[in-house]
Formats: C-alpha cells, structure tokens, sequence
C-alpha cells in the first residue's frame, strides 16, 4: 500500500508538473490584447462593427505567422456604453488579464473614463474615432481625426458652399459639446452664427421639438453630432418632416455606412457626413480591404471611417512589436513614432509628436444604396493639430 501510494504520488506530481510545462510552453506562445467595446446599449451599432475589424486584421495577422512569432489572442470586453463600465473593465483587461495592449472605446466619455487609468498602470490604448481634440496622452494612440482633420474643414466646406448660419445638434457629453465650442470660434472668425443649439442625451428618440425649431430658425445648415441610436430616431423623424438636404442640408460627424443602414438610407440620402475614409474610397487596398470584410461577415454589410481605422490599429501595433522586437508597452510607443502604413484610405504617418495620424479630408454625400461618395477632399494627407494651435481664432479654447 506504502509503495502505492508512493508511486501515485510520483505520477501526480509528474502530471502536475507537465501539465505546468505545457501550459507554459503554450502561453509562451500567444499575446493577449485587449478589445473594449459596446457590444450592448446605445453604442453597439456603431461599436460593434469597429470590434468585427479588429477581430479581422488579428486573423489575418495570426494567418501570417502572428506578432513576433506569437498568436494573438483576443480578450473581448463589453463596454456596455457606460463610461463607469468602460473603466472597470480597462482595470480587469491591465490588471487581471495582463494583455500587452487595448484596442477600444468610442465616445470621449469612455475614453477619457479609462485614460488615467492607462496612464497610471502605464498600459496602451489604441483608439479608433475622430474626436474633439484638445488631448493627447502618453499612453493613447489616436487612429481617428484631430478637429483639424474633420469639424474645421467641414465647417469650412459648408460656410462656403451654403452659408453662415449654422445650427448644431448633438449628444450630450464631451465630444459634441467640445466640437460645438470650436465651431463657435471658427463661425466668430469668419463672420458666422450660430441660429440654435441643441443637446440630448446618448439614447434620445424624441426629436420633434428640435426639428420644429429647425425650421423655424431657418439655418444655412445643420452640424450634427449625435452619436449612436439617436441618429436613427432624428433622420427618420426629420425624413418624416419632409425637410430635405435640398432645404436644409445637415453635415455629420458620427454617421459611417454602417450608421445609414441602421438609419434607413431612405431617410438621410442627400445628407453629407465628413470623414478620412469611406467604403468608396478608390485604393487598391481598399478594395482588397473591403472583400475581405465582407467575405468574413457578410455581402450586405458595409465598412466606415472607425472601421477602417481600427484596422489600422491593429496592424499599426503589430507594426511597432516587430520594430520594437518586444511587446514592452514603452518601447512599442516609442517605436510607433514616425511609423507608415499603406491602409485602405491610404498611406498613413503615425506623428511622433502626438501620436495621431497623418490623414486625408474627405466630404461625402450619402447616397440611396447607403454608400457615400467623396465629393471633395484635400489635396494631400493633413498633419494632425490636436489642440489647433495653427489657428489664432482656436486661442484659449
């Protein structure tokens, strides 16, 4: 019995002790990211398409012999479109799950819900969407627009083209409040004003006061920057009202492909958004781009800005580990700087200064298959001026 129990004891803690050794040998052999979305409330429909790309150009990197001969593998959080959410899961994705980097958020609230945390606990947070600016962390790698990038040369384009009185609608939080204040300034500098402005909470679906009050101040044109489901329930609300983009055109800022086929391209066909990229958008790796997504998730579905840009960021990380030869989030950042990228809208520059990247502007108008073509763009990719300090009219904003 002695001699048995001997023996069982020796096998366990062989077993114990090989099972211990393959485990090793396997997480040697992977890196754990991070993807920090909502994939429920208010945001999903726009969230979770970004996820899909990310979710895409990790396959395709694995595909190709993975990061540093390592397989990523993805540690996916619900982000629930609450900030408060969004920041316990940052905690868990740094803390518990130790994943070498977070692809994630949307809204400015969500992101500037985790920023300190990525500053405090030094982690590195790639994200996806245009925004306000006035920022630029350490420890944030902003794949979308700067305003520089977006709002200034949208407001541009529209006070030259249909007039100076403009009328702003838009979730209440930080993005559109911020992008509202610089439009005053601009507007100011350039003889504009502003006929009405009006915010509602993320998830509002009652817009009939705001779109009677549209058209009683008669503007030039509408700036919107509602974001999420809410943009469903103002298009169809104001297709309804029989207002057109012939009366009355609206620009928007949050409103991707995706979006128009959520909303009913019937009810905002004619309607104009600015962007840096659009499914239209004519490169050779657009088109391999756009194949590619809809081969994985299917024929009717559409890419945007933040879609394309969150692929970026994938490949642009993966970029930076094999420059770095390490996933160390430090030496990744630093090696990032001045990093190119042939992507889907284009080559893209990473500044080394402010860790945003080189795009280029382009308009577009929606169309009535719910694809939007460019109808004007600059000329060249514009240095990203998050805090527009090229423009006197932006001092103390």
């Amino acid at each position: 019995m002695k001699r048995f129990l001997t023996s069982f004891c020796v096998m366990t803690a062989l077993t114990v002790a090989f099972t211990g050794c393959v485990k090793k040998k396997q997480d040697e052999q992977i890196v754990k990211v991070g993807l920090l979305h909502s994939l429920t409330g208010t945001m999903s429909i726009s969230e979770i398409p970004v996820r899909d790309a990310e979710m895409m150009a990790i396959n395709e990197i694995n595909a190709a012999g993975g990061v540093l001969g390592k397989r990523i593998v993805p540690v996916q959080e619900d982000g629930e479109s609450n900030p408060g959410v969004f920041a316990q899961k940052a905690e868990k994705l740094l803390d518990f799950d130790q994943v070498a980097t977070v692809f994630g958020c949307w809204t400015s609230d969500s992101r500037k819900a985790v920023k300190d945390i990525f500053e405090e606990k030094y982690g590195l947070l790639w994200y996806p969407v245009q925004y306000e600016g006035i920022e630029a962390s350490p420890n944030i790698m902003y794949m979308g627009a700067a305003p520089n990038q977006q709002v200034v040369p949208a407001v541009y384009y529209c006070a030259e083209r249909f007039g100076k009185r403009f009328f702003l609608v838009g979730s209440d939080y930080v993005f559109p409040r911020t992008a509202n204040k610089i439009i005053h300034a601009q507007l100011k500098d350039i003889g504009g004003e502003i006929v009405g402005e009006e915010y509602t909470a993320l998830g509002h679906k009652d817009y009939g006061n705001i779109i009677e009050e549209i058209v009683q101040s008669k503007p030039d044109v509408v700036i919107n920057t509602l974001n999420g489901d809410s943009n469903i329930a103002f298009f169809r609300q104001l297709h309804e009202s029989h207002l057109t983009p012939e009366d009355i055109p609206v620009m928007s800022f949050s409103i991707t492909e995706a979006e128009v086929d959520e909303i009913g391209p019937e009810n905002i066909a004619g309607n104009l958004v600015t962007w840096n990229y659009y499914q239209t958008t004519d490169t050779p790796e657009n088109k391999r781009f756009v194949r590619a997504y809809k081969d994985t998730y299917g024929e009717t579905l559409k890419t945007g800005d933040p879609i394309e840009a969150a692929y970026i960021a994938v490949y642009m990380w993966a970029l930076a580990c094999e420059k770095a030869g390490t996933f160390d989030v430090e030496s990744v950042r630093v090696a990032a700087k001045g990093l190119t990228f042939n992507a889907p809208e284009g080559t893209v520059i990473l500044d080394g200064g402010n860790q945003h990247l080189y795009k280029t502007v382009r308009v577009g108008k929606i169309n009535d298959d719910g694809t939007i073509d460019e109808i004007w763009a600059e000329k060249a990719a514009v240095k990203p001026d998050p805090y527009l300090s090229t423009y006197a009219w932006a001092r103390g904003l």
